[in-house]
């Protein structure tokens, strides 16, 4: 009997890909897409490259059709929206920047998807990231970038431990983007110059802004001060929800040299702006720290490469614990701004060695 392996297709041509791949390989696939994002306000436009609508899922079943395995979509709106958009609100109404895909990954696909897969007594999970998972000798599983740097998508899995690394399988992690589409086109699959699905899937035509006014009653009337370092008032603002840390545009200041957020506080609702040079930091605290690998106090403090973001350039630095799931990072030189709420990733070379999440600049 084939090992039954249960994979996430999007409608995209990197899940399908990889679903593909597998059924070659001679796995006994399940194709399952999951349906995420609430339903979308018609009066908005939505954007060119989107995910998880009605056309993507058909896309998704086109191929599992072709490729003859069963294919089924599953309804995971509630979970979520409770678990990921719940949490993306939240976090901008207290003046931090959320990543929803690590949110995701770590409490839908890698948790909610696999209770589906128990269920049809799937081994293995399988997913279009590009991201390679090895296995050393002490049979030790490891997080690794992928050989494609430029698709490189190892950041957003930090979250992943060895109990999920031993069944996840990632069949694109040795691919480039340009074999991947390669691969699609010798299939005859008609998604395989699809255009890739950008921003936040739940956001349609990617404001933030609205969007949270929309979900949350509290965003209305919560404008304040825009100050800078010395506490001098610059000017007002709508709401601490239309700013991230490190923000240059849409501040809403007239000036002859840019303004760039430097700190946002949600108790007094105050902006805190500076020059460019005032953005720089010296590291960084993170909490909800986790390692990929076993991990022991004696192997603190740590020389690591931090990502403070994912498309942002790894930093060295060190990492030292001064909590059970909270880490203080000191970048070797003086680093960018750093945003409260997005996930700091720490590697060693290739290997994510683990990550948590940003609490506040040092």
């Amino acid at each position: 009997m084939s090992t039954r392996v249960m994979v996430a297709m999007s409608g995209g041509v990197d899940s399908s890909v990889a679903a593909a791949i597998l059924r070659n390989q001679g796995y006994d696939v399940v194709g399952i897409a999951m349906r995420l994002a609430p339903d979308s306000d018609p009066a908005i436009p939505a954007r060119r490259s989107t995910c998880c609508s009605h056309d993507d899922f058909e896309d998704a079943r086109r191929v599992a059709e072709k490729l003859d395995f069963p294919f089924y979509v599953i309804d995971l709106r509630a979970e979520f929206a409770r678990r990921v958009i719940g949490n993306f609100v939240s976090e901008y109404l207290n003046g931090r920047t959320p990543n929803p895909c690590v949110r995701c990954n770590l409490e839908i696909k890698f948790d909610r998807l696999w209770e589906r897969a128990r269920a049809i007594e799937a081994d293995f999970v399988a997913t279009g990231h590009y991201a390679r998972i090895l296995r050393d000798d002490e049979d030790i599983f490891r997080l690794a970038r992928a050989h494609d740097l430029t698709k490189d998508q190892s950041y957003f899995l930090f979250t992943l431990r060895q109990a999920e690394l031993a069944r996840t399988l990632f069949p694109l992690g040795s691919m480039t983007k340009l074999q991947v589409r390669d691969y699609a086109r010798r299939l005859g699959l008609r998604n395989a110059d699809k255009a890739e699905s950008q921003e936040i899937c739940f956001v349609r035509d990617n404001d933030y802004a609205r969007f949270i006014a929309n979900q949350a009653a509290s965003a209305a009337g919560c404008g304040g001060n825009i100050i800078d370092e010395s506490g001098r008032i610059l000017g007002t603002h709508r709401g601490i929800h239309h700013f991230t840390v490190g923000q240059r545009r849409g501040i809403g200041l007239a000036a002859s040299e840019a303004w760039y957020v430097r700190e946002i506080r949600a108790g007094t609702a105050e902006v805190v702006v500076t020059r460019r040079d005032g953005l720089a930091s010296r590291g960084l605290i993170a909490n909800d720290v986790r390692f990929v690998a076993p991990h022991g106090p004696g192997d603190s403090p740590l020389r690591v490469e931090a990502k403070i973001r994912y498309r942002h350039p790894a930093l060295e630095a060190t990492l030292t614990m001064i909590a059970p799931d909270r880490a203080e990072v000191r970048f070797a030189s003086h680093g960018p701004a750093v945003s409260p709420g997005q996930a700091c990733v720490f590697y060693r070379q290739d290997e994510v060695l683990g990550g948590g999440f940003i609490e506040r600049a040092l």
